[in-house]
């Protein structure tokens, strides 16, 4: 629930508080979310500077950095994760947590150059590639860089305790499970194999994040970019998988479906983006491949269509008494998850 000025201030002139009550409220809440990412001006701007900065030194490297050589390129990471934690220190101690936890972030984010670069000055680089192909390509010897990077982020994220730095570390798991399993295959393995990993890693993070929602659940919002990237994983895998068969399809629009039902619950958007747009490809296919010369099929649509709503307008008179009933049968650390977000 959104709470607005206009909502209390709307409230004050019901008479069910006084203007002084809301104005109160009003700032007790401004108070309470000063720490939350919102779409203001602030906030924009704490984000494109600081992913600029990130960008910077993770996606947009260049060739040029090859010059300082090994010991140079570890030497400047040095120098600039000293000055990232310097400079996340003097912001935290100023409470302005969301730019203290981009910067904290940008410190993790050095990581794996700086290990890249210590590699390239003790001569154990084991082929010609360069960093720059770090974010595009699938390599078994990334895996040293990964990991140091969940290390750091792990030590960082303790210390500092920001939601945000929980990014890197969830694009990181998501690059180990790839370059893991080119480690294990052989140094290469196919596109198939690919996206069997894609999908049960991005199961493993969803399953993680879920446990993490529910320790951290009187907390801040930990589990965020795990979500964000698990289900990016596993719905990237699950569309990607290749079937003639009908009914697979068909399985795979009862998978979206239920990933809609899965975000409503846990009240997490990113399954309900990607859950729809599944359901929307499944139901393109019928309407070009299956039903391509069929009258019935738009109006049958329309009127399943039609159903939703009337469901939707059913669960709305309903949805308080459903919703307690079903609550008494969760575990009492997801019937308090599901109290606490809503």
């Amino acid at each position: 629930m959104k709470i607005t000025r206009k909502n209390l201030f709307d409230a004050a002139e019901a008479k069910l508080i006084s203007p002084e009550q809301a104005e109160a409220l009003l700032e007790f809440f401004e108070v309470q979310n000063k720490d939350v990412p919102r779409f203001t001006f602030t906030h924009v701007l704490y984000y494109l500077g600081g992913l600029i900065a990130i960008g910077a030194m993770t996606l947009f490297m260049n060739l040029g950095w090859e010059a300082f050589g090994g010991a140079g390129i570890l030497f400047i990471s040095a120098v600039y994760a000293a000055l990232g934690l310097t400079v996340t220190n003097v912001l935290a101690a100023r409470n302005l947590a969301i730019p203290a936890g981009i910067c904290a972030t940008f410190v993790v984010c050095l990581t794996p150059i700086a290990i890249y670069g210590l590699q390239q000055w003790l001569g154990v680089w084991p082929d010609e590639s360069v960093y720059r192909d770090y974010h595009r390509y699938i390599k078994w010897h990334w895996l040293y860089m990964e990991l140091g990077t969940l290390a750091v982020g792990v030590i960082i994220a303790w210390k500092y305790k920001y939601p945000f730095l929980i990014m890197p570390i969830a694009v990181t798991l998501w690059y180990l499970s790839m370059d893991l399993t080119a480690m294990l295959s052989g140094g290469d393995f196919d596109w198939e194999l690919r996206k069997l990993v894609s999908l049960y890693a991005g199961l493993l993070m969803i399953g993680l994040a879920i446990w993490v929602d529910l320790r951290s659940r009187r907390k801040l919002d930990y589990a965020f970019w795990i979500y964000i990237f698990g289900v990016m994983a596993f719905w990237g895998g699950l569309s990607a998988q290749q079937s003639d068969s009908e009914l697979s399809k068909f399985l795979y629009f009862v998978i979206n479906l239920a990933m809609i039902g899965v975000g409503v619950l846990l009240i997490r958007r990113v399954f309900v983006v990607f859950g729809a747009i599944g359901s929307c490809g499944y139901l393109v296919h019928l309407a070009s491949d299956v039903f391509e010369d069929s009258w019935f099929f738009p109006i049958s649509l329309t009127a399943i269509g039609l159903g939703i709503v009337y469901l939707g307008i059913l669960w709305q008179k309903h949805e308080k008494a459903i919703a307690a009933k079903a609550r008494r049968i969760l575990p009492t650390s997801l019937r308090e998850l599901l109290e606490l977000r809503s």
